[in-house]
């Protein structure tokens, strides 16, 4: 964690050369001098996806492509859309369109207003000029830079598998999700019910992570956001997955430190991805993925 007044430089992109790519738009932890928060940096640090970037860190080791943000989601989140503004943050009218969604309603828009207990982030109201300037420091560039990475491997292979990577807390809070107090499984992966890949490489994946003795939850409480509904098109072979690893794995909550966790749960990451690098998704047969003659 960083408090930096230099100009932020918003993402990194390791680059791979399969039709593997991975993004993680929540486990940054550059936060800039303009963030102008009230709470304490400890107490913001909650929101981050902490050492997700880190847990698929062996992307370029097995030829995908890793894209992560540099920039915390509760200063700007990638994982929103541009309606998405929160109109109780901002001291003047928003003029562009504006959608009441229900990350809106939980203070969680594109602009983070409340942090998952409900604690307020400010204690002022932000002019739309802020908004703005976030938007194209970090915004557009990590959504340009994982569009790019797509495209690449779309070029390279005819099809992507894209995996939006994020960690959830071991139990839901006031604000995180419309199910407050639920026990999460160990993996939550969201396709919007069947709309940014096909069902047969969300089996693909739950029937992984089963067998590997993981509990796994598809759709509930995490269907997926901005992110993978921006970037999943699965009649163009451009399948994008959400995949939610519980923070209980591989860390502790309260310290942010990882823990003797965190070993078993990248290798078993870095299994499954080795697994999605060599598969082509146009051959998954049936739910049960099953793999076609070739």
């Amino acid at each position: 964690m960083k408090l930096t007044t230099n100009p932020l430089e918003p993402l990194t992109v390791l680059p791979g050369t399969s039709a593997l790519v991975l993004d993680s738009p929540h486990s940054g932890t550059l936060y800039p001098e303009d963030f102008g928060h009230a709470v304490a940096l400890t107490v913001l640090r909650v929101a981050e996806d902490t050492g997700v970037e880190a847990l698929w860190g062996f992307a370029p080791d097995i030829g995908a492509t890793l894209v992560h943000a540099s920039f915390p989601r509760s200063y700007i989140d990638a994982n929103r859309a541009l309606e998405d503004i929160d109109p109780l943050l901002l001291d003047a009218p928003w003029t562009g369109p504006l959608h009441d969604g229900p990350k809106v309603r939980l203070g969680k828009g594109l602009v983070w207003r409340l942090l998952d207990d409900g604690t307020p982030i400010y204690q002022r109201r932000l002019s739309p000029s802020e908004v703005t300037h976030r938007i194209d420091a970090c915004w557009r560039p990590y959504h340009a830079a994982l569009e790019a990475a797509i495209d690449t491997a779309v070029a390279r292979h005819g099809y992507v598998i894209h995996l939006n990577c994020h960690s959830m807390p071991a139990v839901s809070a006031a604000y995180s999700t419309n199910h407050p107090g639920l026990r999460h499984a160990d993996f939550v992966i969201g396709d919007r019910d069947g709309t940014t890949a096909d069902p047969r490489l969300t089996r693909f994946v739950e029937r992984f992570l089963l067998g590997h003795g993981y509990t796994v939850s598809v759709n509930h409480p995490y269907k997926g956001v901005e992110i993978v509904r921006r970037h999943g098109r699965p009649a163009e072979q451009r399948l994008s997955l959400q995949l939610e690893v519980n923070k209980r794995l591989y860390m502790d909550e309260q310290t942010l430190d990882r823990h003797e966790g965190f070993a078993l749960a990248q290798a078993a990451l870095r299994e499954l991805a080795e697994a999605l690098s060599g598969l082509d998704p146009r051959r998954l047969q049936d739910p049960g993925s099953v793999l076609a003659d070739a």
